[in-house]
C-alpha cells in the first residue's frame, strides 16, 4: 500500500483556513467593544429580537456617527425602535439610548480609567478564547494526521513533517491574535 503525502498537505491547508477564520472572528468580536469613540462598528452586530427572530442591527437600521462622541440609529420600520433600545440596554455596552420616535441617539461617554480597564481584561479575554480556538484546530489536525499514519495512509516522516508545519502554522496564528488583540488594546489606551 502506497502512501499519500498529500493527505498531510492537505490537512494542513484545512486546519491554517480554520484558524484564519478564528482571527477574522477575533477581529470582529473585538470592534464591537468600546473605545470612548462613536464607530458604527460598535453596535452593527447587537442582535436584536425582531418580530421574535434574532436579527444583528446593521440589517435593521443606519447606523452612522455624525460626531465623535455620538452615534445615530434610523430604523428602515420605525415600528421596530423600541425592540432595538431592548437589545442597547441589555447588551454589555453600558449605553442608554435617547429615541425621538425616528432616531435613536447613543451618546458615547468618554471611558473612565476603570472602564478601560474592564475593556482591556475583556479583550484578554477574548484573545485567550482565540489562542485555545487555535489549539484546538491544532489537536483535531494533529489527530487527523496520526489517524492517516496508523492507516498507513502517510509515512512517519510525513507525519513527523506536518507535525512540524502544523506547529509553524499554529504559531504564526497565534502571534495574529495577538497583535490583533494589542492594537485593540492600545486602541483603548488612547485618551
Amino acid at each position: 500500500m502506497t502512501t499519500d503525502p498529500t493527505l498531510a498537505k492537505d490537512t494542513l491547508k484545512e486546519a491554517e483556513d480554520h484558524m484564519l477564520k478564528t482571527i477574522h472572528a477575533l477581529e470582529l468580536d473585538l470592534r464591537g467593544i468600546r473605545t470612548g469613540r462613536a464607530s458604527p462598528m460598535l453596535v452593527e452586530r447587537l442582535m436584536v429580537n425582531y418580530y421574535d427572530t434574532p436579527t444583528p442591527l446593521e440589517q435593521l437600521a443606519t447606523i452612522s456617527a455624525p460626531e465623535p462622541q455620538m452615534l445615530t440609529i434610523r430604523p428602515f420600520d420605525v415600528h421596530s425602535i423600541k425592540d432595538i433600545e431592548r437589545a442597547i440596554l441589555a447588551s454589555d455596552l453600558g449605553l442608554t439610548p435617547n429615541n425621538d420616535g425616528k432616531l435613536i441617539r447613543l451618546i458615547i461617554p468618554r471611558l473612565s480609567e476603570e472602564r478601560r480597564n474592564e475593556m482591556i481584561k475583556l479583550v484578554h479575554k477574548r484573545l485567550e478564547e482565540a489562542r485555545i480556538s487555535v489549539r484546538n484546530i491544532r489537536r483535531d489536525a494533529q489527530d487527523t494526521l496520526r489517524d492517516f499514519e496508523k492507516e498507513k495512509m502517510i509515512s512517519e516522516d510525513d507525519l513527523k513533517r506536518g507535525r512540524e508545519d502544523l506547529q509553524k502554522i499554529t504559531d504564526k496564528y497565534i502571534a495574529q491574535a495577538e497583535t490583533v488583540s494589542q492594537r485593540k488594546e492600545e486602541e483603548i489606551r488612547e485618551v
